[in-house]
């Protein structure tokens, strides 16, 4: 079905090549389900798409609309990062697949680029027809009961294969031809060819080009290779293929057609360029050919980081971006801290191998210490040259080259970062421009990083401080709170939970989200509780308490605004009223287990208008019931209606067991709070009457206005 799906896309709008990302397990996860056109491996970084991304893909599914690019330049400005992850010329359509409500995924296809003609209409209705025709089959298949979502790699769907040109004309060409088809497989080889590789065209036929000339198996040359497996240019470079005599070069040429790509490899003379790095390359800036299709890593890497917030984030991004782009396979960042260098991040280095160098002072010999001592990075092309410079150093392995780079952001130390290599290379002038550039932006985003972890400890302890460390225990009532922080970021925002003891049988519970987030939010959330609880001790009515809390938000002016919900419990007589400020809908969970969202009438937020209104509904309380007040971070998530949400809560409510009310609360906080990527803080209260009342929670008729 997907197969035919994606030839079909593909077909209908005279693209090259195509695929389908389908849901998977993890929610807000999209992977590609099938390929056809390209070799899957080479574009393995885009198999996984989160729906939040600011990719075209993403946006195609979270607003339901298709996405037309049809060249680089409405790409770029449309969406920065895609160009700057493959800076191609090439135009790509995306259709979500859907039926209904029901959202499967997103078709998509490439084609050539039609720079200034938009998508012509009888493109746009192929491509919908051909989505329209996959989300029916997919709506049927989960009408039968079967889940449609997808886990795993995706199908490489071949293309139909189309016959070659005459062999005796190209066996008569000294070069070696090659014709691969749009996956990467051989599918013909001429006699220069079988001479150069050592194997006759059948036994090359149907190899993956990679494995038959391992030589090009090196991420210094993907780009090549990306660029014309997306664009129609042809592409050549220089190689150095390691079967032949020393000073021996070749040139490779890629011709890209619409059934597949065309390679011919020849001899070639020496490059004039920085020999040692194009003889044993990284993914670096070795030539001037390399330095075309290499100009987007330091953009993409600057992208990356303006969107990494805390230190381990950044570092994760460095992970994630630096190393693959220049070939390392280790990676340790240092940060400064009182004249001592702490290990930040390692990975690649063996277990506990970089322990001993973390806490080292600034007066200690050693190159991580000193590069960022002097401001300079330090290039050592084999571990023989690192020894030599540093004798006694401990080396975590014999074989390989290192480069340490100061971590300075303006004119302050930092910390130092090192990168390592599993084989000796050479550093090219052009690579050590580039990495010292890239080892600014690093600092810069560290240095945020370091700001930005400071200001979220000071609103974390402000916080901390000013929500209740312990809540009133009643005989005939309990009441349970839960605060969790954002993951996204760290950071904190300004939800916040109160139980007050207004009277001698009753308590104000109260919940509220300001929004924003950091120190300020913290800041306006403690002075709304202060003066919630001020306003309620104060014998007001739940309206006046919202009226008056309203004014004075409005009054101090922060540039802020809140939502709250205010119910006053009379625990011994089962009566409640409860007002609310653009807040979620409580919820009530019977004492049969049966539970409901309540429908409660509400003003505009705090902040906004001085003269709004607040009205007030009465309910009563039986024994047994639990009455569920909470902010939004509990139930909304991106990409997803807060409604949805809220059913889900409702569902979980339903199904928690009555007592103990800690564990009830534990249990539905549990699943909003493993998630690694929620953008927002959550705080739930939770009420229960233990007896004296013979009602359920419910609201009248009628709502009055107090």
């Amino acid at each position: 079905m997907l197969a035919r799906a994606v030839v079909d896309a593909v077909q209908a709008v005279g693209g090259h090549a195509g695929g389908v990302y389908l849901r998977s397990g993890t929610e807000g996860l999209l992977l590609m389900a099938a390929l056809t056109g390209v070799p899957g491996p080479l574009f393995r970084p885009w198999w996984r798409m989160h729906v939040n991304r600011p990719f075209p893909v993403a946006e195609a599914y979270r607003s339901g609309h298709s996405v037309y690019l049809p060249d680089a330049e409405t790409a770029m400005t449309r969406f920065p990062q895609l160009m700057a992850g493959l800076p191609f010329p090439f135009a790509s359509l995306y259709e979500p697949v859907s039926a209904g409500s029901e959202r499967f995924g997103v078709l998509l296809v490439l084609r050539a680029t039609t720079p200034g003609v938009p998508v012509g209409t009888a493109d746009r209705e192929g491509l919908r027809a051909a989505s329209d025709r996959l989300a029916g089959e997919l709506a049927a298949l989960a009408a039968a009961g079967t889940p449609v979502v997808w886990d795993g790699a995706p199908l490489e769907v071949p293309p139909p294969v189309r016959a070659v040109g005459p062999r005796e004309a190209l066996d008569r060409l000294a070069q070696a031809v090659l014709s691969v088809d749009r996956q990467g497989r051989i599918g013909y080889a001429n006699t220069s060819a079988e001479t150069l590789l050592g194997l006759a065209e059948p036994k090359l036929r149907g190899q993956d080009l990679w494995e038959a000339l391992p030589w090009l198996n090196h991420p210094a040359y993907e780009d090549y290779f990306r660029a014309v497996f997306l664009a129609g240019d042809p592409v050549h470079f220089p190689i150095r293929s390691g079967r032949h005599a020393p000073g021996d070069w070749l040139s490779v040429s890629l011709y890209p057609g619409p059934d597949g790509v065309t390679v011919t490899i020849g001899t070639a003379e020496p490059p004039p360029y920085s020999p040692a790095s194009a003889v044993l390359p990284g993914a670096g800036l070795g030539s001037p050919a390399d330095r075309a299709a290499a100009l987007y890593r330091p953009v993409a890497l600057a992208i990356a980081l303006s969107e990494a917030v805390t230190a381990r984030q950044v570092s994760a991004v460095v992970t994630d971006e630096l190393l693959p782009a220049f070939g390392g396979r280790q990676l340790a960042i240092y940060l400064l801290n009182e004249r001592h260098l702490h290990l930040a991040w390692e990975t690649g280095f063996p277990k506990g191998f970089l322990d001993r160098f973390d806490g080292v002072a600034l007066d200690v010999r050693l190159p991580g210490v000193e590069t960022l001592t002097s401001g300079r990075p330090m290039f050592f092309e084999s571990m023989e040259h690192l020894a030599a410079a540093y004798p006694g150093i401990p080396l975590d392995a014999h074989v390989g080259a290192r480069a340490f780079l100061p971590l300075i952001a303006s004119g302050r130390p930092v910390g130092s970062c090192i990168l390592g290599f599993d084989a000796p290379r050479g550093f090219s002038p052009e690579e050590r421009t580039v990495l010292t550039a890239l080892a600014g932006l690093i600092a810069q985003a560290l240095e945020r990083a370091q700001r930005y972890d400071s200001e979220a400890a000071l609103a974390r302890g402000l916080q901390a401080g000013l929500l209740p460390h312990r809540l009133p225990v009643r005989e005939h009532v309990a009441t349970v709170g839960r605060y969790l922080p954002g993951s996204v970021g760290m950071d904190v925002g300004g939800d916040w939970y109160d139980v007050i003891e207004t009277g001698p049988t009753t308590l104000a519970l109260v919940i509220g989200d300001v929004q924003g987030h950091g120190v300020a939010a913290a800041a306006t959330m403690g002075q709304l509780r202060s003066a919630v609880r001020a306003f309620a001790l104060s014998g007001n009515t739940p309206d006046q308490v919202l009226g008056g809390t309203n004014r004075l938000l409005i009054d101090l002016d922060p540039g802020q605004f809140a939502s709250c919900c205010y119910v006053l419990l009379d625990w011994e007589s089962g009566t409640a009223l409860a007002v609310r400020a653009g807040h979620p809908q409580p919820l009530l969970r019977h004492a049969d287990g049966r539970t409901e969202v309540l429908d409660l009438p509400g003003g505009v937020v705090l902040g906004i208008d001085a003269d709004a209104g607040y009205p007030v509904t009465e309910l009563r309380m039986a024994p047994g019931a639990v009455l569920a007040l909470y902010t939004d971070g509990l139930v909304e998530k991106p990409g997803t209606d807060i409604d949805v949400g809220v059913e889900r809560l409702r569902v979980a409510l339903a199904a928690a067991r009555p007592a103990p009310l800690t564990e009830m609360a534990d249990r539905l906080v549990s699943e909003a709070g493993d998630s690694a990527d929620r953008p927002d803080d959550i705080a739930l209260l939770l009420a229960s009457r233990t007896d004296g009342a013979d009602a359920v929670l419910s609201p009248r008729a009628a709502t009055k206005q107090r």
